[in-house]
């Protein structure tokens, strides 16, 4: 049985629109974009380590700037080159403080 830790990790209102930002949680690097939601997923690539928060999003697709890999935000899915990679997600909540992740 997995137990719930919420661990705030911004304020409300400091994700723009359509974009992402890492954060260190607990020792994990965690990306958590804005966009019809908030969604949360391991910041690195699994090519070469790239950080995913700074890349373009297209709809639900994030892609990383190091070498254009490709991912859902909803689900982690690596969406070209390989099968069955996911990077792990995580719950979000937006609380009256802040955005929370359940890691």
């Amino acid at each position: 049985m997995k137990f719930m830790t919420w661990k705030k990790v911004a304020k409300k209102g400091s994700i723009p629109s359509g974009k992402g930002w890492e954060y260190n949680v607990d020792g994990k690097k965690i990306a958590i974009f804005n966009k019809d939601g908030y969604h949360a997923l391991d910041a690195l690539c699994v090519h070469q380590d790239g950080h995913i928060a700074p890349g373009e999003l297209d709809g639900d697709v994030v892609e990383c700037p190091l070498h254009s890999w490709h991912y859902n935000i909803k689900t982690g899915k690596l969406l070209d080159y390989l099968e069955d990679v996911k990077l792990q997600t995580y719950s979000v909540e937006v609380r009256d403080d802040g955005i929370y992740v359940d890691i």
